[in-house]
């Protein structure tokens, strides 16, 4: 169903740019037709996410200090797809250059916006299937430690908040869905 959009923008103005967002201030009509201001951060990529499945049922995780949310994170291998790049090309480039991955059989299983009220930002989780091990290739901003767990295990952190990054909870937990309803 395609719904007509009850906003209106009557200005808009960049209020912020670096190498990866763009934060807008909007002065808007909401849909009853007070006036307002909408703040926007538009990110210049894709969020690109992929869960690993090897023969045995394992995956692959990814830990890392979060600088923004000042504490050590557990998640599926990810990162940034430049918007003139294809989201699977994408995702073969983050899988490789964090786990040393590569895979046969990929399978495109959500899109997913990742904070809708605030953010343009579009996210993208791929399974990936036929794993050949190879060489890490980590950005220089990159400080990661990468363990192998079962996708049983992964669930488990993920349903004890010990995984709490959206894309990894969303792609571990569709992944697990996807392969246990066959």
């Amino acid at each position: 169903m395609t719904m007509k959009n009850p906003w209106t923008t009557l200005s808009e103005k960049e209020v912020y740019n670096n190498p990866w967002i763009t934060v807008e201030e909007h002065q808007v009509l909401n849909p009853n037709g007070g006036e307002g201001i909408y703040g926007k951060v538009h990110f210049k990529n894709r969020a690109i996410a992929i869960v690993p499945i090897d023969d045995e049922g394992n995956t692959w995780l990814v830990g890392q200090y979060r600088y923004t949310l000042d504490e050590y994170s557990w998640e599926i291998p990810m990162g940034g797809g430049p918007l003139d790049e294809g989201v699977l090309d994408s995702a073969k480039r983050e899988l490789k250059e964090e786990t040393g991955l590569t895979a046969s059989d990929w399978q495109s299983i959500s899109r997913i916006h990742t904070s809708n009220s605030v953010t343009d930002e579009e996210g993208f989780i791929f399974l990936a299937r036929g794993l050949e091990l190879g060489e890490t290739a980590f950005d220089d901003t990159e400080d990661l430690a990468i363990k192998k767990v079962s996708l049983a295990e992964a669930v488990g952190m993920v349903m004890s908040g010990e995984i709490t990054d959206s894309l990894s909870m969303a792609g571990l937990l569709k992944v697990h869905m996807i392969l246990n309803s066959r």
